[in-house]
């Protein structure tokens, strides 16, 4: 399977996931959410850095339900507006779902 280069929508609300999920974290041990979302330290390393920009909603699910955040919220984080640049128009929007192997 060939995986396509991803968008610059997609990376920018990887950044962004990667941003809350590290502010929710907050003082907490990567290794303890990690190990309490059942993931590996290193995938969510990687989700943190924006290394995974699109990773399978069920690793997302079990990371924010650790860290107390509503699937609600963390989709109107990554998918808000961009402040003060142009918009990435639809393609960002309806480009087709991609999943990380986690």
């Amino acid at each position: 399977m060939v995986r396509l280069p991803l968008t610059p929508a997609e990376i920018d609300r990887g950044r962004r996931l990667g941003a809350m999920l590290r502010q929710a974290r907050g003082d907490r041990s990567m290794l303890d959410v990690a190990l309490d979302a059942r993931v590996s330290p290193e995938t969510l390393r990687k989700i943190e850095t924006g290394r995974i920009a699109t990773p399978a909603f069920p690793t997302i699910a079990a990371i924010a339900d650790v860290l107390g955040l509503s699937l609600d919220d963390v989709w109107a984080e990554i998918t808000r507006p961009e402040r003060g640049s142009a918009s990435h128009g639809p393609a960002g929007r309806d480009a087709p779902a991609r999943s990380g192997l986690t």
